[in-house]
């Protein structure tokens, strides 16, 4: 696998994560202010889930690219 297309594989795996990871200890305000959408979250600690993303894509990534050098799965095939 190049550099290229191990980045590209790794942004991939990043933003699914990311998707997987967004929704959760998420909490509406108890008092809604005029203006701000109801179903916004309270505190959504984005940079919290970035490093839990990052961290979880590293480890998935790895998994990926051992499997894939291997050769236990040809994704040419």
């Amino acid at each position: 696998m190049g550099i290229v297309s191990g980045i590209v594989v790794f942004i991939i795996i990043w933003w699914l994560v990311f998707f997987v990871v967004l929704p959760h200890g998420n909490q509406p305000p108890a008092e809604v202010e005029t203006g701000h959408a109801d179903g916004a979250p309270e505190r959504p600690r984005l940079w919290r889930k970035a490093a839990i993303t990052t961290g979880v894509s590293i480890v998935l990534f790895v998994a990926y690219y051992f499997i894939q050098d291997t050769g236990w799965i040809s994704f040419r095939t």
